[in-house]
């Protein structure tokens, strides 16, 4: 067993501090049951990276790698696996409770991997995952909603606050190919720009009260809400928005208890999404997370949705992965920032 190149953290620093990530070597894993051993390609920072990091409070007596998307060759397999085979080209958005993407090489599952795009080269694809998967779930898993009856959503209404992130970003282009009237916050000329170039029919600004904001679109209500940004601070728009028996996503939780009885005369569903949920406590339906991944892969090779990286950073070093986390953590990005070891073609 040779050893592998990996990039971790062993405490919070601060981003600038050229310790706040560190490069060392460990042993490269061999892969049994469901696990595939992929050699990693290419690798985005999404803010849950940076949540991690800055969360840690204590100083770790090992460093400890992190990373959430890849996009990477099959280099051995378990003995239980039957999704891929070694040279084949995969993506994913990888598991909580296991060590992260930004390795030589790392271990997954195979059921919460997909085939890569054809279409797309390796940072382009590796800026897809996470986003996808989030923006997928909470659409069609936690909405009633379904991307094959577009005709079913036409006259629908979803409102979804940040919509120029890297979750915003995937969720206007499936709620527009849905067939929904998507409205969706920006606050910016240039992520307003963005945000109608991926699938928003019209944008309002969150930096602003939205509700005058929507009623001035023709809208008293809207059927549903995805809350991608501050869920406190949206909580009273949200609650007067949403159609009576509408549903509300989250995926960024609250930093104090929202009140969830002001939902009670509209009678409304509200639902959190964690695209790890699955993978963290090996849920039965796992594998609807390749299901996912493929489809997304097929849309992109159709041309029906397109990549949101718009930054790149090569190679995959602790110096480029710093520089990556200061962008995110800055909250002004515009779609992803990948590393990639492989040159843009």
């Amino acid at each position: 067993m040779k050893d592998m190149r990996a990039i971790g953290f062993t405490q919070n620093l601060p981003i600038t501090d050229e310790h706040s990530f560190l490069e060392f070597f460990e042993p490269k894993p061999t892969p049994t049951g469901h696990d595939i051993l992929v050699k990693v390609v290419a690798t985005s920072v999404n803010p849950v990276d940076t949540a991690v990091r800055r969360g840690t409070t204590i100083k770790l007596p090992r460093p400890k790698v992190i990373g959430f998307d890849a996009y990477g060759i099959v280099d051995a397999v378990g003995d239980a696996v039957s999704l891929f085979h070694p040279g084949d080209r995969v993506w994913y958005a990888g598991s909580f409770k296991r060590p992260g993407t930004d390795s030589e090489y790392h271990l997954v599952d195979e059921r919460i991997v997909g085939p890569a795009p054809k279409s797309l080269n390796p940072a382009r694809a590796a800026a897809m995952p996470l986003t996808s998967l989030t923006a997928w779930e909470a659409l069609f898993e936690q909405l009633p909603l379904s991307l094959t009856t577009s005709k079913a959503n036409a006259g629908k209404s979803v409102l979804i606050i940040n919509g120029a992130g890297g979750v915003g970003s995937m969720a206007t282009q499936l709620a527009h190919l849905a067939g929904l009237t998507v409205i969706a916050t920006a606050s910016r000329p240039e992520t307003v720009a963005w945000t109608q170039a991926h699938g928003a029919d019209m944008v309002v600004n969150h930096r602003q009260d939205l509700v005058p904001q929507v009623h001035a679109l023709g809208y008293p209500t809207v059927d549903y809400i995805l809350e991608l940004s501050n869920l406190n601070q949206h909580w009273p728009e949200i609650v007067s928005l949403i159609k009576p028996s509408g549903h509300i996503v989250s995926i960024t939780g609250s930093e104090t208890p929202i009140d969830l009885r002001a939902l009670k005369q509209k009678r409304a569903t509200f639902s959190w999404e964690w695209m790890y949920t699955k993978s963290y406590f090996g849920t039965p339906d796992m594998i609807s997370q390749h299901d996912i991944l493929t489809q997304v892969a097929q849309l992109v090779d159709a041309g029906k949705l397109v990549t949101t990286l718009t930054k790149t950073f090569t190679p995959i070093n602790a110096a480029n992965l710093r520089a990556a986390h200061e962008l995110v953590e800055a909250n002004r990005m515009i779609g992803k920032v990948v590393l990639t070891n492989e040159l843009e073609s």
